[in-house]
């Protein structure tokens, strides 16, 4: 009994290619702590003890990654605290009448102060203007407000970066033509390194009135 037993742990057959466990050899997951008996076709692999230590740290290496990265969004987009939004809004708002006031008063000394280095405007006619062509515009007398009254602002904020939207009630003209009527406009004001709101974008369209035709000139 004890040689039968022998011979079966030692059997010269274990390795034929007749036998049928190595004709169709099987998922050997068995080793790894989870039982398979599919038949799979290719050759079994006896992974290593390094190998399966890899493989088990693998989830958890790969859960860890996961979790950093969905923490990058929760740090970046981060709420501004209440308070802050409502002292930035209250300067927004400060600095949008400074803005009115220095185009009704044809203040280029003010406006140059308010805008950014690149700012770029789209004027209601579609054309583009940057800021030297803005200032020189009203110097010379091509752009003039004599009547701008701002109305329905909105103030919202992301971070560094300030959206307003509002309504303008204007009489006055530009290089470009008469101004007269009501306009929605979009000003975008990004902070500064040195900690100053300045208006780098401005978007203008004119509103029409009820049954109003477009001139496609």
């Amino acid at each position: 009994m004890q040689r039968g037993a022998g011979a079966l742990l030692q059997n010269p057959n274990a390795n034929s290619p007749d036998r049928w466990e190595n004709k169709y050899p099987i998922d050997l997951r068995t080793r790894l702590g989870l039982p398979c008996d599919t038949p799979m076709p290719g050759t079994a692999t006896n992974l290593s003890k390094p190998a399966r230590r890899r493989s088990a740290c693998g989830p958890a290496a790969v859960v860890s990654i996961i979790l950093a990265l969905c923490a990058v969004p929760a740090i970046t987009q981060a709420k501004l605290p209440l308070a802050q939004k409502h002292e930035i809004r209250h300067e927004i708002d400060q600095l949008e009448e400074q803005w009115r006031i220095a185009v009704l008063k044809g203040n280029t000394t003010a406006l140059n102060d308010l805008l950014a280095d690149d700012y770029l405007a789209i004027t209601a006619s579609g054309t583009l203007q940057n800021k030297e062509q803005v200032l020189d515009n009203m110097r010379q007398g091509r752009t003039k407000f004599t009547t701008l009254g701002l109305f329905d602002r909105k103030v919202r904020v992301y971070g560094s970066t300030a959206l307003v939207t509002s309504l303008a009630d204007v009489e006055g003209a530009a290089d470009d033509g008469e101004l007269r009527g009501s306009y929605r406009y979009t000003r975008v004001y990004v902070r500064n390194p040195q900690g100053r709101w300045k208006i780098v974008s401005f978007e203008v369209s004119r509103i029409r009135e009820p049954g109003e035709r477009i001139d496609h000139k």
